[in-house]
């Protein structure tokens, strides 16, 4: 069964529906494996009755393990770096809804001024740990390992867990003295996966060196409907050597996303259940079958409502595609 769509059939089950999915079966039963693939991964869009679509919740396998993770999560990048307690209260319901709307991912660095440090307290606090995939990253200059140790025993302080799901060498800054260091972790089990970012496109031969040369479970990068360019070598190269894919700055770069603000949703949008702009755009994303989850910066619980709604229903098929990128072409 795909691991995109897990739809209830007695639900919804009608003798048309019985034939409309015998058909469907006929179809698959013909289809070619790389057509298969494509179709479990969310490339070829199945047609399933909208309500169900509605509730369908999108998820994508981290390809070293298998593991289901929903694809859309949180990036905590300057809006939880606060230390009040009226700043940190939008927060705290922001993460105790995103559990309950099916999400999972979190994604913060030491970085990020006291984004690790809130995180891991409103987290404790709501004790919702266990149900959440904790993401950080750590760096280091030179070849030293030790300032980069002692940083991750900080991250394991200030997130109030023994266990990280995924370290990141943040924007490539000391790969070789840090790799061998995160594999050691793992063994041990205080890591559960081990990864690379950057948000530059500069650093991208750089990035795509280290996809060949290296053992990775993630990569994270910058990709978003007006910033395309990691589509054309890296999401292929991590689909091809079995790297999950976070992704960063989902609504670009430009003034497109807020520029569109301003106008209505397209009527087709519907087609691929998307109601608002948010969830076009993190849809677009997740249309590309490499990305295993994308993660907006989300701090109000109307954008945790909003965005998580983008990990559900119907994706948008290559026809959508084309007019979402010249949709976008004409704002920018």
């Amino acid at each position: 069964m795909s691991d995109t769509y897990r739809p209830d059939f007695a639900a919804f089950m009608s003798r048309r529906d019985a034939l409309t999915l015998g058909a469907a079966a006929a179809l698959t039963a013909l289809m070619a494996p790389r057509d298969l693939m494509a179709l479990q991964h969310g490339v070829l869009t199945p047609v399933l009755p909208a309500a169900d679509r509605q509730g369908a919740l999108i998820t994508r396998r981290i390809p070293s393990s298998g593991e289901l993770l929903p694809v859309i999560g949180i990036g905590t990048a300057r809006r939880y770096d606060v230390v009040t307690p009226e700043d940190k209260a939008p927060l705290r319901d922001t993460l105790r809804e995103f559990p309950r709307l099916g999400g999972k991912v979190i994604d913060t660095a030491p970085g990020y001024g006291q984004a690790e440090s809130v995180t891991g307290e409103l987290v404790s606090e709501l004790g919702i740990r266990e149900q959440l995939f904790l993401a950080t990253k750590v760096s280091v200059r030179g070849t030293d390992a030790a300032p980069g140790v002692a940083q991750m025993e900080e991250s394991f302080r200030r997130l109030k867990t023994d266990r990280i799901d995924l370290m990141q060498v943040w924007n490539l800054q000391g790969p070789a003295t840090l790799l061998p260091v995160l594999r050691e972790m793992k063994a041990a089990k205080r890591i559960r996966y081990v990864g690379v970012t950057t948000s530059s496109d500069q650093q991208y031969p750089q990035l795509e060196q280290l996809m060949q040369s290296e053992t990775l479970d993630f990569i994270q990068i910058d990709y978003a409907a007006d910033n395309r360019n990691a589509a054309e070598r890296i999401l292929p190269l991590a689909r091809e050597k079995g790297i999950g894919v976070l992704v960063n700055l989902p609504f670009g770069r430009t003034r497109v996303f807020q520029n569109v603000l301003q106008t209505p949703v397209p009527e087709w949008a519907k087609e691929f259940d998307a109601a608002t702009w948010a969830q076009l755009f993190l849809k677009y994303i997740v249309a590309n079958p490499a990305v295993t989850c994308v993660i907006p910066g989300t701090a109000q619980v109307k954008y945790v409502n909003d965005n998580t709604q983008g990990m559900r229903g119907a994706l948008p098929s290559p026809e959508h595609l084309k007019r979402i990128e010249a949709l976008v072409n004409r704002a920018m």
